[in-house]
């Protein structure tokens, strides 16, 4: 489809040049991408018809961030900071992302996770203006159409969810799209890919949450989820004309729950360049703390044993990513799947229950759990003491259950033991990291999946490492795009997890820091995307038409590193061309 109001203009390298404008008047200020506000020089306002239209005075974009910035700070609550800088960045993409990246580990929280929580659940009754794409049972059959007729065409980048495992609040309907909003503001800061080659997709099936079908502000389909055959029809529609308007450009898939994110994650991974981000990018976060754990213990992951208290979508993810390090690392299938012990609400998966497929890999013969008596044994803390667990991974969202017993159990099996209570937001954590510290003694190995404060342990102050997949997916999405992979391969989060294990520099390694800070999300995802794209060349599946076979070197890691640091955006005004 022809772009008839604003194009982007495009160097050998993937770099942004400029925007080339045909609108003219108050149509230039309504489209954020390309607005400045304030900002409009004189001579652009000449240009653009603008003259008359915005106060005489101009202003530059550091005046409009200090701006922005002082009245972040006059916001009574984080939600009402997050209000504010989506409704920035519906005037003036480039100003948003310029104020986020002054203070990014700042606002990190704000524009995900934990404050994107709230906004999910507040969605129809906050909400201001219409972002990305909603599809419902009305509309789905016209996929097609309406993806035709989105504003912008050149998507790299999508993020869809259909809303039911947001979080740690599970269901939320239509209520789910500021997840795919936060996921692609983090694309940008971390990875630099552009606002415009991002689309946000809501996939309203329907909701069983009853509290929103009972709001009469609620803005989603209001009916009960789609299930069954007519669910996976609805998702066919939509997979399918997605591939045929955007066949280049990445699904991220997000918040499915439980078996639903494996089946779909599956059954496209090689229909659509795709992959589950709660799954694999989960996986590998949790995989590059402990790869860093294994650099502060001096010992290897096959000497470890793994208990996965969470068996929902990201606990399976992360075991799964442990078992292929493990068997990367030479240990046989079998004997690396009997050293990962997952643990639901029953306690330890075994194989005499009726489970969820997924489940199935990591499930344990109870013959062979000969400390397993009667049901009762089957607990956290036998597990700990009796399979000798050095590595406990918490995705349960069940606050407080790493408690000081447990703790104190794990510390008896290994002089430093990694716990790692991951489940988001934060009042979901399996443990505070200063119980933790005091508990074992500062001997624990101490990551968490939400943000904590430092602490401050025996008079010393430590940095607790936030395992935040905004480590993982950018730079893997970035990687992907910018290497032209035309599939996504379990590898590529391998390679994700030891770029970000690699970013440790020897104070935080001997500080027992699991995490690079956020103030080098940048950094960090340029890296991961090297190593990504790296992979994805490695494999042979760069695509015809892509910028990297289009670019000519002759040497492929350098070509692709040029690619990669040249397609980064950052948040500047363009000139017109």
């Amino acid at each position: 489809m022809e772009i008839t109001h604003y194009e982007f203009k495009y160097g050998e390298f993937g770099e942004t040049l400029g925007v080339q404008i045909n609108l003219r008047g108050f149509d230039v200020l309504r489209f954020n991408n390309i607005s400045k506000g304030t900002a409009f020089t004189i001579e652009e306002r000449r240009k653009l018809k603008l003259s008359g239209f915005l106060p005489p005075r101009v202003k530059t974009l550091k005046d409009q961030v200090q701006n922005s910035l002082n009245i972040i700070d006059q916001k009574p609550s984080d939600i009402e900071k997050f209000i504010y800088i989506r409704s920035l960045y519906d005037r003036n993409v480039v100003l948003a992302h310029a104020v986020i990246a002054s203070q990014v580990t700042k606002f990190l929280p704000i524009i995900y996770t934990p404050t994107v929580g709230l906004a999910c659940q507040q969605y129809s009754s906050m909400f201001r203006r219409a972002n990305g794409i909603h599809f419902y049972p009305g509309n789905i059959d016209h996929a097609e159409h309406i993806l035709q007729n989105y504003t912008d065409q050149d998507i790299r980048i999508a993020v869809v969810t259909d809303n039911q495992g947001i979080l740690g609040i599970g269901d939320q309907g239509a209520g789910g799209i500021p997840i795919c909003l936060g996921k692609l503001m983090l694309y940008t800061q971390g990875a630099g890919i552009a606002p415009w080659h991002c689309l946000p997709v809501s996939l309203d099936v329907g909701t069983d949450n009853e509290e929103l079908l009972n709001d009469p502000n609620y803005l989603g389909w209001r009916n009960k989820r789609l299930k069954g055959e007519e669910y996976y029809q609805f998702i066919e529609k939509f997979a399918v004309a997605f591939k045929k308007i955007f066949p280049d450009a990445l699904c991220q898939w997000e918040d499915f729950s439980k078996q639903t994110a494996f089946t779909v994650r599956d059954t496209y991974l090689d229909k659509l360049i795709s992959f589950n981000d709660d799954i694999q990018g989960t996986g590998a976060i949790a995989l590059a703390g402990i790869l860093a754990a294994m650099k502060v213990k001096k010992e290897k992951m096959t000497d470890q044993v793994y208990l996965i208290h969470g068996a929902g979508a990201g606990g399976i993810g992360i075991a799964d990513q442990i078992l292929t390090e493990l068997m990367v690392q030479g240990m046989p299938q079998q004997d690396a799947v009997d050293r990962i012990f997952t643990l639901d609400s029953k306690g330890i998966v075994t194989t005499d229950r009726k489970l969820d497929s997924y489940k199935h890999k990591f499930a344990k013969d109870p013959e062979r759990l000969s400390w397993m008596k009667t049901p009762e044994d089957n607990t956290l803390l036998n597990a700990i003491i009796n399979e000798k667990v050095t590595v406990l991974i918490g995705t349960s969202g069940q606050p407080g259950y790493f408690s000081e017993q447990i703790v104190k159990a794990a510390c008896k099996n290994t002089d430093r033991p990694a716990i790692l209570p991951l489940s988001n937001p934060t009042v979901k954590a399996e443990a505070l990291p200063e119980d933790i510290y005091a508990w074992s003694d500062g001997k624990a190995l101490v990551a968490t999946g939400s943000p904590f404060k430092n602490v401050i342990f025996k008079g010393k102050e430590y940095r607790i490492g936030q395992m935040n997949n905004a480590f993982i997916f950018p730079g893997v999405g970035l990687g992907i795009v910018a290497s032209g992979a035309s599939r996504v391969l379990p590898t590529f989060f391998s390679a994700a997890a030891h770029a970000v294990a690699g970013f440790l520099n020897e104070k935080d390694l001997a500080d027992g820091i699991l995490c690079p800070p956020l103030d080098q999300l940048k950094q960090v995802s340029i890296e991961v995307a090297k190593r990504v794209g790296a992979e994805a060349i490695k494999a042979g599946l760069t695509h015809k038409g892509c910028a990297f076979s289009a670019y000519k070197h002759n040497n492929d890691e350098n070509r692709l590193n040029v690619l990669i640091e040249n397609m980064c955006w950052t948040p500047d005004y363009f000139e017109q061309i």
